[in-house]
């Protein structure tokens, strides 16, 4: 008995010991071979822009809490999921500059395949098994090809619908050839839109120029953090 209550103890105190944030939130970054390095870099690059960008920080200045955590992660192959910059609490224009940097100074490693199942899946434990409570958990991932290797994409859905996570998607939409692999022929919105993102006012913004992925990842950082939906001028559609 003395072991269950203590271990029921132990667990009250783990909860109270979590640190409030308005948001926990997940960049999931697609650095498979069908990305190639230069895109990888500019991908990188306009995500540490927009870390750095008043918007976001007077976004998440503008929280409840005015506080979020935020992990930087890049994913290819169903086993490569890497943290280019782990759980971060941003609360000030500072902290903001010094996790971008973080960011940017992480070496740049390569995965073979796309497994976007597998990325949520890994974001979804991310977050789970971190030490904040948000009152909103979020995972924003980008890709330029549609799945090709891990878990099905249905199973990582539901388990991040399972766990109150909202999963967004920012498909990178281009006519190049990968290192390893050709240009996919298909609707990349559409593909995400129906196979990646979920939950209540989940959306999916898409990228087709190096000046319209900055843009796109500015933007919707942005609204995430501030909990706020894109017009309907630049909402390609919500989530079913």
């Amino acid at each position: 008995m003395s072991l269950l209550v203590g271990g029921f103890t132990a667990s009250l105190a783990s909860a109270q010991d979590l640190i409030d944030v308005d948001l926990e939130l997940v960049l999931a970054v697609d650095i498979s071979y069908s990305v190639d390095e230069d895109e990888a870099r500019r991908q990188r690059e306009g995500y540490v822009a927009a870390l750095a960008h008043p918007d976001v920080i007077s976004a998440i200045e503008g929280g409840p809490l005015g506080r979020i955590a935020v992990t930087y992660v890049e994913w290819a192959d169903s086993q490569f999921q890497r943290a280019a910059a782990d759980w971060t609490v941003i609360a000030s224009e500072e902290d903001a500059l010094n996790f971008a940097a973080a960011v940017a100074a992480a070496p740049l490693e390569r995965g073979h395949y796309t497994a976007i199942g597998a990325a949520i899946a890994d974001s979804v434990q991310r977050i789970e098994n971190n030490e904040y409570r948000g009152y909103r958990r979020l995972i924003d991932i980008s890709g330029d090809g549609p799945q090709n290797q891990g878990i099905d994409l249905a199973d990582a859905r539901a388990m991040a619908d399972a766990a109150g996570i909202i999963v967004n998607g920012l498909p990178v939409i281009t006519d190049r050839p990968g290192r390893w692999v050709r240009p996919v022929e298909v609707n990349l919105d559409a593909y995400f839109r129906e196979n990646v993102v979920t939950g209540p006012g989940a959306f999916v913004l898409a990228a087709r120029t190096e000046d319209e992925f900055r843009t796109a990842i500015l933007r919707k950082m942005t609204l995430e953090i501030a909990g706020a939906a894109p017009s309907g001028s630049e909402l390609s559609q919500a989530a079913p």
